[in-house]
């Protein structure tokens, strides 16, 4: 009898779940209902299913409006209808214009349902087509003809169940339409009426019109909507046949075999062979080849990459060279990745440069149609903060007090009227559907169209998107494939380029065992030299490096997953620190720790652990295991299932005749871990590109930090990494009209930075500037680079004050007077009626004018962020530069020290008692850094205010063979005023 009923995926307008609207319709009677969410489909499969489920006839549809104007509903008849209401939808977003016909076009599959209104008392309606009236319209119907009365049925919009849900929806509605809620108009939101009445109650309204309610009937009787949700959904084959699929695939691993381990390694030939036997048995041959077109499109094109995630577990992957990690000596289990009994569908990750990775894109979706293939979905959802920010808005509050609310919850001023309504709703919005948007990496290949399963939206993205995440996505059969991008994998291939070009030599990345070897490598990780290096630049990784005395790659892979918060949180850092110094002091649980967990000291370091002690100690099987780590780490929540697994768990233990308290306790280790630890293959994958880069960072230190700042750095700002490549030998130089180019660029051990560095610069005029000296030569001077660039006065001042005019060999106040003249409306006038570039424009006589090197540094902190000339030192006013320096706090131990600092970062971490303190990163006058900690105590008395030169007082601890500073004072310094201020 429901024909347009909204969830809240009616985004901003409707209040239930799917849970809740399926609860509703069974507490209220419904056999059966139509979901019609506004100009969506995201939550239709989630609704059939829930339907499904609960025995109702679930059916779907589409509400369709332009903006707040209600034009009609259709209703999916069946699959074929539903895809096209789908493709009405995707029409309208793809054309960006979002607007639909006020007629619709027909298809025999869909139902249409107008709202009751005089204009069709004279129009012929069409087979499919019928009006829907709202029961406070009865009287009215009984003055129009009996054929108006044939073609009618039940109108009972339902949104909301009571009015508590009715306010909600209001203030949604405000926050759609960005207005205070008093400044609603009837129009932008729904009547009251739009509850969720019993189906006896509803009919009972329509007792006196038996025709509308058979009408009704006629329509759900016709309509059925059948989808199997144990389907895959990815496309099915990628030769066009499963047996061709299985053959290339076999072919393909083969040969990778051969070049990975060579043709007499039994092991891992029988691992391949193994693994090829699980994948054709899951239909995933396709799976595997079309991912391995990716990576060999992307090889094509010179495109670096890294394969990791679970898919690294996999040594067909591997052999494909899909991955880079070898799972024999890693000891992966493939069953982490795919097995028999996983119920979710896995996926491949495979990074690739940011500058690299839109290309993919049209690569895969040309490859593969675009009406086959399209970006996942997400949905952002209103959390805690933008609540209150958004509520704070809907009632006019003014931002001092919205954001007082935010930070400051508990203060008395927010005891009022308005703040208790807010709070009202606050525990209904928490985690509502907010906005459609794009899902970080996913892609999606379907053997159907897109539109079979949902519309389609456009974000500004340009790529088709799926209007569900990937949880929908999942549950109906989709496998994803990750195509994320990163900037590390872009320093690497330009670093690559920049040698070529600045050296004229060729360098082989890809050697990753070779440099695991490499002992200059290893103690530059050792000595944490990893500045720009993925993933190991960090303070914190910075830090662990050095406690753990990191000089290898195995040592790096499990750093790289103990550095996790809930590590550290958990003990369980500090535990594998300790057992990393000591390892003959520790002591295992059981025997099976040190035959499995040997390398990690009998810790459980990543997932593959828990599965390695469910399989070894627990009896599991490999499949079960792999669903005991998808359980315990939140990833499924089958409590049923779960009992069944600790049940085999305890009932082998017991037969082995474990003690109980042994088994206890690691079951509790796995059920406390599970849930944040890290994929080996995860980490080991991340690794061998961290080797990468510190191979390059090694040997050729200069031009890796031109490409960390032409990819515009890593974990720290641009000045971090300025610093750093003056610490490797080069000299950084200013941006120059006669030498810089967009991007940074070196010629021997001279950096000279990019026009892209200076904030205020407009982009068309640094592209004239170097466009204009390619083809016609160097600039000779101001008027000769006026008359060739046409600069605006503007940002022929920023370029003067920057230093990019300094070839000229005139001051920059010479320069600013010289600018000044010949940009007048007059001197422009005789500057471009000159015949040659050459010729000079007389010069007026100019008195000498008096420079500081402080203004430099003031110009350079304004237009590029940051000093280059000289540092953030040469400013203070005081000569003192502390008792110690970094290179030397290991001397200081236990001592209590002032030294001087130039801040770089902070961290904020919350005490076990709800204080905030902080961990800070700082240079010293050496450039090199050292880093402090914040307790609460000190924090309160003596905040960080953000940049700048600070005196700190603290006293030098040691953790592990890392220095730190525990601070008990600190303050920012003086700097020397700008002269010209004076």
């Amino acid at each position: 009898m429901l024909l347009n009923i909204h969830s809240y995926y009616s985004l901003r307008y409707g209040t239930l779940s799917i849970d809740q609207l399926v609860a509703g319709l069974v507490a209220r009677g419904y056999d059966s209902a139509v979901l019609t969410d506004i100009n969506n489909s995201t939550g239709s499969l989630q609704f059939i299913k829930a339907c499904q489920k609960a025995g109702i006839n679930g059916l779907v549809g589409v509400e369709f409006r332009n903006g707040d104007e209600f034009l009609y509903v259709g209703i999916a008849r069946n699959e074929v209808g539903f895809r096209f209401l789908n493709e009405m939808v995707t029409a309208a977003n793809l054309a960006r214009n979002k607007t639909y016909p006020p007629n619709p076009p027909q298809s025999p599959d869909v139902y249409f349902i107008y709202p009751f209104n005089p204009q069709f008392q004279n129009r012929i309606l069409t087979e499919n087509e019928f009006i829907g009236i709202r029961h406070f319209q009865l009287n009215q119907i009984r003055l129009y003809p009996v054929r108006v009365q044939q073609k009618t049925v039940i109108w009972q919009p339902v949104t909301f169940t009571n009015g508590e849900q009715y306010h909600l929806h209001c203030q949604l509605r405000a926050i759609s339409h960005n207005l205070l809620l008093s400044q609603l108009q009837p129009h932008q939101y729904a009547d009251r009426l739009e509850v969720f009445p019993s189906r006896e109650q509803l009919l009972e309204k329509f007792r006196d019109f038996p025709q509308i309610i058979k009408n009704t009937e006629a329509i759900f009787e016709r309509c059925s909507f059948n989808f199997d949700f144990k389907q895959q959904r990815n496309k099915k084959t990628f030769t066009g046949s499963r047996y061709s699929d299985k053959e290339l695939l076999t072919q393909y691993a083969m040969d990778g075999l051969g070049r990975r381990y060579g043709l007499n390694d039994h092991e891992a030939r029988a691992r391949v062979v193994k693994e090829l036997g699980i994948i054709d048995n899951l239909n995933f041959s396709s799976y595997f080849l079309i991912t391995d077109d990716i990576c060999r499109y992307a090889r094509s094109r010179n495109f670096h990459y890294v394969g990791r995630g679970s898919g690294a577990n996999s040594i067909v992957a591997y052999c494909l060279g899909i991955t880079d990690v070898c799972p024999i000596e890693l000891n992966l289990y493939f069953e982490r990745f795919l097995n028999p009994k996983r119920q979710s569908p896995p996926d491949f990750d495979v990074d690739f440069s940011w500058q690299d990775r839109d290309d993919m894109h049209t690569y895969i979706f040309k490859r593969y149609q675009y009406s086959h293939t399209a970006l996942m979905g997400a949905m952002s959802t209103f959390r805690s903060r933008s609540i209150l920010r958004e509520m704070g808005k809907v009632y006019g509050l003014p931002k001092s007090e919205i954001d007082r609310l935010v930070h400051d919850p508990g203060n008395m001023l927010n005891k009022n009227e308005v703040v208790d309504m807010i709070l009202s709703v606050y525990n209904l919005m928490e985690d509502f559907p907010n906005q459609r948007t794009i899902h970080a990496s996913g892609v999606v290949i379907s053997e159907e169209p897109i539109t079979t399963y949902c519309a389609l939206d456009l974000p500004p993205k340009g790529l088709p998107t799926m209007q569900f995440d990937m949880h929908i996505a999942e549950d109906i059969g989709f496998e994803k494939f990750d195509i994320l991008s990163q900037r590390g994998l872009g320093h690497i291939k330009d670093c690559v380029e920049i040698i070529k070009e600045n050296r004229g030599e060729t360098v082989d990345v890809h050697q990753p065992r070779k440099f695991f070897k490499d002992p200059f490598i290893n103690s530059q990780l050792r000595s944490s030299k990893t500045i720009g290096c993925f993933y190991i630049e960090s303070p914190a990784m910075r830090q662990l490096i050095t406690k753990l005395d990191c000089d290898n790659y195995l040592t790096l892979v499990a750093a790289s997953s103990i550095i996790r918060p809930g590590v550290a949180s958990s003990g369980m850092m500090k535990a594998f620190i300790e057992r990393h110094h000591n390892p003959s002091t520790v002591e295992y649980l059981h025997p099976v720790f040190k035959e499995q967990l040997e390398e990690t000291y009998g810790v459980m370091v990543y997932q593959e652990d828990v599965m390695k002690v469910g399989h070894h100690y627990g009896g599991l099987d490999l499949a079960d295991a792999d669903v005991l780590r998808r359980m315990m780490s939140g990833k499924s929540r089958s409590a049923k299932h779960l009992a069944e697994i600790e049940s085999k768990f305890f009932s082998h233990c017991h037969d082995m005749n474990y003690p109980e308290a042994t088994s206890k306790e690691i079951w509790r280790q796995m059920e406390s871990f599970a849930g944040y630890s890290f994929n080996k293959a995860h980490s080991a994958s991340f690794a061998v590109e961290s080797y990468q880069s510190l191979f390059l960072k090694a040997y050729y230190p200069m031009e890796f930090m031109v490409s960390v700042l032409n990819n515009y750095g890593g974990f720290y700002s641009r000045k971090v990494y300025v610093n750093e490549a003056k610490k490797s030998g080069a000299t950084v130089n200013l941006p120059c009209v006669n030498n810089s180019a967009m991007k940074a660029t070196i010629k021997g051990k001279d950096i000279f930075l990019g026009f892209d560095c200076m904030l205020n610069l407009d982009a068309v005029c640094a592209h004239t500037i170097t466009e204009e000296r390619k083809r016609n030569g160097e600039y000779t001077s101001l008027n000769n680079f006026i008359l060739r660039t046409y600069v605006h006065l503007e940002q022929l001042i920023i370029l003067i004050r920057s230093g990019a005019m300094r070839f000229t060999g005139c001051t920059k106040k010479e320069l600013l007077w010289e600018s000044h003249m010949l940009l007048s409306q007059t001197a422009r006038k005789q500057i471009h009626s000159s015949l040659f570039v050459d010729e000079e424009v007389t010069k007026p006589v100019l008195p000498e004018f008096d420079c500081h090197p402080v203004e430099d540094i003031y110009d350079e902190i304004e237009l590029l962020g940051f000093p280059v000339s000289s540092t953030m030192f040469d400013l203070v006013q005081a000569n003192f530069r502390g008792d110690a320096y970094a290179c030397n706090l290991k001397d200081f131990v236990g001592r209590t020290i002032r030294l001087v600092g130039d801040f770089v970062c902070e961290k904020h971490v919350r005490t076990k008692n709800d204080k905030t303190m902080k961990f800070g990163t700082w240079y010293d006058v050496n450039g090199d850094f050292f880093d402090t900690v914040h307790f609460p105590p000190s924090l309160a008395s003596y905040p960080l205010n953000g940049s700048g030169v600070y005196l700190i007082l603290g006293k030098v601890v040691l953790d592990f063979g890392c220095p730190a500073i525990e601070v008990i004072k600190l303050a920012k310094l003086p700097f020397k005023p700008d002269p010209r201020s004076i």
